[in-house]
């Protein structure tokens, strides 16, 4: 008789429960903002026990994050397009996207006026705002090896000229946060990337 391979400790996690926990983080989110989420509150909209929650993520702020990460996720979702170039427009589009709901704009603006070295504040810029440059920085390279962009400019700063108006106008609310302004972006920074 062969042996069985050995059994995982600990209940196995359900997918079903996961999703029921994100999706009532994000109803939360998107009713009361970040304060409003509780792991009690979260337990009992998604009908799981608080230990359910916790074999996962170690507190409220942490679900809330991965449910606005899965916002994201699902916006990462189609296929690559062969242009570089409108490849990051896609990227930029997704990003406005997340940041256009109210839960994404109710955790940004949480996040501008906390401080830069709480848990939240840190995991929101290590999972979605250096994921997204670390991104956007690819799809640069790309565009340089495609020759859509020229060799010569400063990656950082190209990053920087194009996610840098995309929190300005999240923060500021002077103007619509939608992808018509986000190819706007890149456009007007092509100008000066674009071979001569």
């Amino acid at each position: 008789m062969t042996e069985s391979a050995p059994r995982a400790r600990g209940r196995p996690r359900s997918a079903g429960a996961r999703a029921a926990i994100l999706a009532a983080a994000r109803q939360i989110l998107d009713e009361g903002g970040i304060t409003a989420v509780t792991i009690e509150g979260i337990a009992a909209r998604a009908g799981v026990g608080k230990p359910t929650i916790y074999r996962s993520w170690p507190n409220a702020h942490a679900v809330a994050m991965a449910a606005l990460l899965s916002v994201a996720e699902r916006i990462d979702e189609a296929p690559s397009p062969r242009s570089a170039v409108t490849e990051l427009k896609r990227q930029l589009r997704g990003v406005a996207a997340v940041f256009g709901t109210r839960m994404g704009r109710q955790v940004a603006i949480m996040i501008a006026s906390s401080s830069a070295e709480t848990e939240l504040s840190k995991s929101f810029r290590n999972h979605f705002i250096f994921a997204r440059r670390e991104e956007g920085r690819a799809i640069i390279a790309r565009a340089i090896s495609q020759r859509e962009i020229r060799r010569s400019i400063d990656i950082d700063v190209a990053l920087d000229m194009i996610y840098g108006p995309i929190f300005y106008r999240l923060l500021m609310g002077h103007g619509a946060l939608d992808g018509q302004f986000t190819d706007a972006v890149v456009d007007h920074a092509l100008r000066s990337w674009t071979p001569a």
